[in-house]
């Protein structure tokens, strides 16, 4: 069994900007890494560097350390590309919050224990102005609540129950879960007349 995810606590990045696609999160031609490892320092990669490599003004590297993203509708859209919420990660992005994302961005958060919250426009626009004008103020997530706390309120939103769930059983990473029933597995397969040993 995997960690329960109950909580994400950190400061908050707000990246503004609707149908912000997978390859804008990602660009492609860091897809190519056999590991995830080195995924952190390509997040945006295209938005936060200039043509020489050099530091962009972007909230990734305005915010460093901020481990809460929050972001507008559709975010994640385009080609299903598990290396962008990997990359997520590895930088130290720990929730997203948002107006919408797209489905299977969201489903590869969920494999990854990070919580996915969704709130109306006004609620998120008002939460990232507050990001920006307390830039070092805490954030927590609170996943069964499925709420946000900051500046001294609980702020409700809306979290997938699948995902909900699968946070506070800790049942979000399902090759740890299938690993930790091996012998269940075990006994499936031998029934199974493909994988019988004869």
């Amino acid at each position: 069994q995997t960690m329960e995810i109950t909580r994400v606590t950190g400061t908050g990045v707000p990246v503004r900007g609707n149908d912000v696609d997978t390859d804008q999160i990602m660009p492609a031609r860091f897809m190519k890494e056999v590991t995830f490892d080195n995924m952190g320092e390509y997040v945006f990669y295209d938005a936060r560097r200039d043509a020489d490599g050099n530091l962009n003004d972007h909230p990734l590297n305005e915010y460093k350390g901020a481990s809460i993203l929050v972001v507008n509708k559709n975010f994640g859209c385009g080609s299903s590309r598990e290396h962008a919420p990997q990359g997520l990660m590895r930088w130290g992005i720990r929730g997203v919050i948002g107006e919408s994302f797209a489905e299977i961005f969201r489903d590869n958060c969920k494999s990854l224990g990070m919580p996915a919250l969704t709130a109306d426009q006004e609620t998120i626009q008002q939460l990232q102005s507050f990001i920006e004008h307390h830039p070092d103020a805490g954030l927590e997530i609170d996943v069964a609540r499925s709420t946000v706390h900051y500046d001294g309120a609980d702020v409700e939103m809306h979290i997938d129950p699948a995902m909900q769930e699968a946070l506070l059983e800790g049942i979000w990473d399902t090759t740890a879960v299938m690993y930790s029933n091996m012998d269940q597995v075990q006994s499936v397969a031998n029934s199974l007349p493909y994988v019988k040993d004869e």
